[in-house]
């Protein structure tokens, strides 16, 4: 007779690998893992026509084996990072907030400048992007700071979480990237309103956000350039956005096929900023719905385990992580449609690049460890909306 089929982990078994995977949410991982593999699908299909535009490069498929080295690297940093207690997962994050915050100070002196911006270190075969890890430890950290403060054990949390804040889009706005300031920004106050803030702090700082908006577009002339590309299209050149519009309607429902797209080869930073747009031309709306898909599975699925966590600094830090990637999902689609102006954003776990994998691999990482099923995390009726805790 056959020998039954045991499974690989029991639940008997009580080592620290085993008790991770019965307690981490395998729905979340298994999301996370098939966007990943869709990004190093489509590397292949875009990075023949990314290359023309390097002269250097001569092998059709570069950005494709780069791709599957960072895919690999975000696979080990998400699986780490989710084996984490809260604990771990606080410091690492302040960590890599402080760190972050410090190399972005460095910037104007050591940074490279591309496209107008210095946004980037170069460590030699590898640029690193040191704002893209000041947004998970900035918003675990400001959560931290939230939870202290709700104590009332007069430590000045809110004041602290503001101060960094601050500072961090200080330093976005220095290099300028206005895009990651924006997303920054609306996921900061997200994390602030689950915190338990009154409303009616919500309303002044909605105004204030509004009135530095305001101030954006009179200080940087690219933000003008690019808010009159996106309302006035017929005044000036729009053949990024144009051609990747193009792409996506030539897709239509099931796309051209592996490899067919032609349009690809005529929209700049195709493997980055407008994969979406790839991925649409050659695998048609049946691709893109199952992308979108995958990131609301798991914005809600997370989301409503993160609400249902006991404790105040996990419930709003898992939430925010969740929000984070969601959020920044929706402004890379809504660019490619161009229901919204440029603004250099990445999708996560699918554009090519070695510090937007590694970064969206620490965030969900930590939003696995943090929603994990431990002793007390979750309990029935716990932490519901209806039960907010005031902030201020």
């Amino acid at each position: 007779m056959t020998a039954p089929y045991t499974p690989t982990f029991s639940r008997n078994d009580q080592s620290h690998v085993a008790q991770w995977f019965w307690t981490v949410d395998r729905g979340l991982l298994s999301a996370a893992l098939a966007l990943m593999g869709l990004g190093v699908a489509l590397s292949f299909a875009s990075s023949p026509a990314a290359i023309l535009a390097d002269e250097s490069i001569t092998d059709p498929f570069h950005y494709s084996w780069r791709m599957m080295a960072f895919a690999g690297m975000g696979l080990t940093v998400m699986l780490a990072t989710s084996l984490m207690s809260p604990r771990g997962v606080r410091r690492v994050a302040v960590l890599a907030l402080f760190s972050a915050i410090i190399v972005m100070a460095a910037l104007p002196f050591i940074g490279d400048t591309v496209k107008g911006a210095a946004r980037w270190v170069n460590l030699g075969p590898f640029s690193l992007q040191p704002s893209e890890f000041a947004k998970p430890g900035l918003i675990v950290f400001a959560a931290w700071m939230f939870a202290e403060a709700q104590k009332g054990q007069g430590v000045p949390g809110v004041t602290i979480a503001f101060g960094f804040y601050a500072l961090t889009v200080c330093l976005l706005l220095i290099q300028p990237d206005i895009g990651q300031t924006l997303l920054i920004t609306t996921t900061f106050m997200a994390v602030f309103f689950m915190a338990g803030v009154p409303f009616k702090w919500m309303a002044v700082l909605a105004s204030a956000g509004m009135a530095g908006l305001v101030s954006l577009y009179f200080v940087f002339g690219h933000m003008r350039d690019r808010l009159s590309r996106f309302t006035s299209p017929e005044t000036t050149d729009t053949h990024q956005i144009d051609s990747a519009s193009e792409a996506i309607r030539a897709g239509g429902l099931v796309g051209r096929g592996i490899g067919e797209g032609v349009m690809k080869r005529r929209v700049p930073d195709l493997h980055t900023d407008f994969i979406y747009s790839v991925g649409a031309e050659e695998f048609g709306l049946v691709l893109s719905l199952i992308m979108i898909g995958l990131y609301a599975f798991i914005v809600v699925r997370g989301m409503r385990r993160a609400m249902k966590l006991t404790d105040p600094f996990e419930q709003t830090a898992a939430a925010g992580l969740f929000m984070l990637i969601g959020l920044q999902a929706c402004i890379n689609v809504a660019v490619n449609l161009n229901l919204i102006p440029t603004k250099g954003m990445t999708l996560p776990f699918i554009s090519y690049g070695g510090s937007s994998m590694l970064a969206m691999c620490v965030t969900m990482g930590f939003a696995l460890a943090l929603t994990r099923r431990r002793p007390g995390a979750y309990e029935p009726g716990a932490s519901l909306p209806g039960s907010r805790r005031r902030l201020l």
